[in-house]
């Protein structure tokens, strides 16, 4: 596990991780509160699009996890806070890299 300071870092770390090529996927998880300003859509879209980017341009598989939440209580109790979100985030990963396997040439089928 790695922790960023903020969602913004996200994409940079996990692009970072994708080149070193030691993971098969990778899990982003994380959360974006609303506060005072708007300013955190254009973050979030920022971090959707960098994920995007890195999984694209890496060929890693990247599992998308972050909420954006009103409050922290929100947050909280939040449903990707809970084990069983973070178990089908993590199910999806592994899916996609089984995915990616089978279409490699040569690979099982």
């Amino acid at each position: 596990m790695i922790r960023v300071p903020g969602a913004w870092e996200v994409p940079a770390a996990a692009r970072t991780v994708a080149n070193a090529g030691r993971v098969d996927a990778i899990i982003a998880l994380g959360c974006l509160l609303r506060g005072e300003t708007a300013h955190y859509e254009a973050i979030y879209n920022e971090v959707a699009r960098g994920l995007g980017q890195s999984q694209q341009e890496t060929g890693i598989p990247h599992s998308f996890g972050v909420l954006t939440c009103e409050t922290l209580e929100q947050a909280l109790t939040a449903p990707a806070s809970r084990p069983a979100t973070r178990l089908r985030a993590a199910t999806a990963a592994i899916e996609m890299v089984s995915l990616s396997r089978k279409l490699q040439p040569g690979g099982p089928r």
